[in-house]
């Protein structure tokens, strides 16, 4: 802020200059006003909906009381069903898990890895009207599900996300900060998206759409490209680009909470960071013309998202050019004639951080509200989401033509290739079905009705479509490359050489 002050001073007295910080700031600023204005209208949905809801929980492998914690939740609540969705290998546990709640819980194994193929087989096999899709580590608390399901009663909305919050953030800084980033999105992005009907991502910890929706738009959902690129991950960003193009409204019910984990590890937090942040912006360029033309405000929002990151780098690296070659206008000339230059720089680190932290928390009043003793964190929230986030997403954003799995979870989807010589191993017997005893059906639009566990082999894999593989073992492939994955890499390198131009000549 302080820096910003005096460039925005410096600026208006004639300066002919611009300066990319301050360009920055502003952005940052204006965002900030924008969501702050619209958000102050939210209010929460009070509806009565008085439909019928299923309850899919795909699920690769959890901790055993933590799995038997979040059914036990679920149940508590008394969904029309609810039906586990065990992908991968075999997991007797969960399985084992899910019979001690039956007949309201019924599992379903897979073979196939990758949450896009369980969220099919479950929507198929699903009777609701209402389609709940929940994380396996995510904790309902009270409520959840009845306060869920009221904006429904509304026949214009089609998705509704719950707030999300981390269980026991105290465990680890990493924690802590995670939580603290969950709450400023609650508290000022998802409500100002939410008033105008287009929250652009439905967070899929707990995520509610119309089955009738889930049907139609089953086979995009599958099979939508972008660059040459399947994205198994962001289902849950892909499922509400859908919903909003069905012309139906997302919303955000800030009185249903639930709780969900957080990697304790800083290489299992950057692989969630690094997926959620191609996932984002791959989405943003794939939706932008709609977005454009049926939500402005939205396309804005996620632009900004792609945006700054670069503008970061710029500003970055118009300091350390400026500092090597002693070019540009020194701002703080007149303090170190002034004070000297120990206590000057002093002086004016001292400003620097001092004003940055008032920024912030001028920035996060609602966070801060609900948790004074953050004030005391700020300066380490603002280095970490700084340092950490905006690098990042500028990885992110030159991966996006990558094919990747999920990253976080061994024996999760791959992607690629790596998921396609899984799909090519199964037998010719391996057709897809639900067992019901000795009866055989095919997979359709029905309920699980006449047994409490199926078996379900359903091909999801966009790349190689429905056909029968043969059983005879193939050798590894070689991943194939994909010569639109070079477009990002030459965009962001051309942005970094345009900011190195006026840099340079500024």
């Amino acid at each position: 802020m302080f820096i910003f002050i005096l460039q925005i001073r410096h600026m208006i007295d004639g300066h002919p200059e611009i300066y990319t910080f301050a360009v920055y700031s502003a952005l940052i600023w204006a965002l900030w006003v924008i969501k702050l204005v619209i958000s102050s209208r939210y209010k929460p949905f009070t509806g009565t909906f008085t439909g019928t809801t299923s309850v899919i929980v795909p699920v690769l492998d959890e901790p055993e009381d933590l799995f038997r914690d979040v059914l036990g939740r679920m149940v508590e609540q008394r969904p029309g069903e609810i039906i586990v969705v065990i992908n991968g290998a075999r997991n007797p546990t969960l399985e084992a898990i899910s019979d001690e709640f039956r007949p309201l819980v019924r599992w379903v194994h897979t073979p196939i890895p990758g949450k896009r193929n369980a969220v099919k087989i479950g929507t198929e096999l699903s009777t609701g009207d209402i389609t709940v899709l929940v994380d396996s580590d995510t904790v309902w608390t009270d409520n959840t599900l009845s306060e869920l399901v009221k904006p429904f009663a509304d026949a214009s909305v089609g998705g509704a996300t719950t707030r999300q919050r981390i269980l026991e953030p105290e465990r680890s800084w990493i924690t802590r900060w995670a939580d603290w980033l969950e709450n400023s999105r609650a508290l000022y992005s998802m409500p100002a998206q939410s008033v105008l009907g287009q929250v652009g991502c439905l967070p899929g910890r707990t995520i509610a759409f119309r089955r009738s929706i889930m049907v139609r738009v089953m086979e995009r959902f599958m099979s939508e490209q972008f660059m040459g690129v399947f994205l198994e991950v962001s289902d849950d960003r892909t499922l509400t680009n859908l919903t909003l193009k069905e012309g139906y409204r997302t919303v955000y019910q800030y009185t249903s909470l639930v709780y969900t984990d957080a990697p304790l590890q800083i290489k299992k937090l950057f692989k969630q960071q690094l997926r959620w942040a191609r996932g984002s912006q791959y989405n943003t360029l794939r939706m932008l013309p709609w977005m454009l033309g049926h939500a402005p405000v939205l396309a804005l929002f996620f632009v900004m998202d792609i945006v700054l990151p670069f503008l970061l780098a710029g500003v970055i690296g118009g300091w350390i050019f400026r500092s090597f070659t002693g070019q540009g206008y020194n701002f703080y000339e007149g303090i170190l004639k002034e004070y000297g230059v120990q206590s000057g720089i002093a002086l004016v680190v001292g400003l620097m951080v001092l004003s940055s932290v008032l920024s912030m928390a001028i920035r996060q009043l609602r966070h801060l509200s609900e948790k004074p003793s953050d004030f005391f964190r700020l300066p380490v929230f603002i280095i970490v989401s700084t340092a950490f986030l905006m690098p990042i997403r500028l990885i992110g954003f030159f991966r996006m033509g990558h094919a990747s799995g999920w990253g976080t979870r061994a024996g999760a989807y791959a992607g690629g290739s790596s998921n396609d010589t899984i799909v090519e191993s199964l037998s010719v017997d391996e057709r897809p079905r639900v067992d019901h005893g000795s009866d055989q059906a095919p997979i359709g639009f029905g309920p699980m009705s006449a047994g409490n566990h199926s078996t379900a082999l359903l091909e999801a894999s966009p790349r190689i479509g429905t056909r029968v593989r043969p059983s005879a073992p193939r050798a590894q492939r070689r991943r194939r490359l994909n010569p639109k994955a070079a477009w990002p890499y030459v965009i962001g390198l051309t942005i970094f050489a345009v900011e190195a131009y006026f840099i340079v000549i500024s």
